[in-house]
């Protein structure tokens, strides 16, 4: 299976005010020449360390059925640059869009993307969704809903639940604490990191 698709290890998308979100991607090895549909998965939780074992499993076993398969990083997390500002805000629903009419552009994309997502990739879909940019055709969640008042996992009718707090320290520990991959964006990795921190 692996012979006939191609991996994108890392490289970023740059978005209209100049940060960059870096991704991950697999597709078939002729998508260049016979452009495939997209499915995008949009996280903050590290494509490089954190979702590195199920990536490498699922994504590479779909883009074997046609399809352009992309992990990116949600910015100021992982290897994308900037600075995360909160969870399901509008700034990453806004980075997401521009992600989505990136990825219908490139050569490699027949022009349609689909979202998959397990909780917060689920969340952003259905978000997404909602907002219906023209590339988006399709999306699948899981342990994810569209009434985050009464349903979602840290609030229930808008009262706040124990798991928000533990969440919360572990979030920030796992996705923000740490630092990007030295290996993958370079020189400037400390400085990425720091002002991570602050």
């Amino acid at each position: 299976m692996k012979k006939n698709i191609q991996e994108i290890r890392h490289d970023v998308i740059p978005l209209q005010e100049g940060v960059r979100l870096a991704y991950r991607a697999w597709m078939p090895v002729d998508a260049g020449q016979q452009p495939v549909p997209a499915i995008l998965e949009y996280l903050p939780y590290r494509k490089s360390d954190g979702t590195v074992v199920r990536d490498e499993i699922t994504l590479p076993a779909t883009a074997a059925h046609g399809y352009a398969c992309i992990r990116v990083d949600i910015r100021g997390t992982g290897e994308s640059e900037g600075l995360f500002d909160d969870e399901y805000s509008e700034q990453e629903l806004s980075d997401a869009e521009q992600v989505i009419d990136w990825i219908s552009r490139q050569h490699w994309c027949n022009g349609q993307v689909g979202m998959v997502g397990i909780s917060w990739g689920g969340f952003n879909a259905l978000q997404l969704a909602f907002r219906q940019p023209p590339a988006l055709k399709a999306v699948i969640t899981l342990c994810s809903t569209d009434d985050r008042f009464n349903e979602d996992v840290h609030f229930a009718g808008g009262c706040l639940l124990n798991d928000n707090l533990d969440w919360a320290a572990f979030f920030w520990a796992y996705a923000q604490a740490r630092c990007p991959d030295p290996r993958l964006v370079g020189s400037d990795w400390k400085k990425q990191w720091l002002e991570r921190l602050e």
